[in-house]
């Protein structure tokens, strides 16, 4: 069963930087799409960055210029989301998102808070 497990959450002050982490367990299949949502307080998920295999990235207007989704290149199956210049309205869940053979997985999802 594929697993992925979201790290890298936490308290930050606005302007701040976090970088979260997703792993997804050794028995996923090649991923065609690996993306980042986010879930705040009384809002739908949204979508925040999306990137595929062949390396195309697509961001919400939101956190153009301010985050960045890349895969670890050590480990194929470690994905990163560099937020930088850190907003209140950034404050969110975060939940990775990987698509693999047709089957979509979601992560647990992980608290990001940024106090202005």
């Amino acid at each position: 069963q594929v697993q992925l497990v979201e790290s890298g959450g936490g308290l930050v002050q606005a302007g701040g930087s976090l970088r979260l982490s997703c792993a997804a367990s050794s028995s996923i299949l090649s991923i065609n799409v690996m993306g980042w949502y986010r879930q705040a307080p009384g809002k739908q998920r949204e979508v925040v960055a999306l990137i595929t295999s062949g390396g195309n990235t697509n961001y919400a207007d939101s956190v153009e210029g301010r985050f960045t989704i890349s895969r670890d290149n050590a480990k194929n199956t470690v994905y990163l989301l560099q937020m930088d210049n850190l907003k209140s309205l950034d404050t969110a869940v975060y939940y990775c998102f990987m698509n693999s053979g047709g089957n979509s997985y979601w992560g647990q999802g992980t608290q990001v808070t940024v106090s202005s």
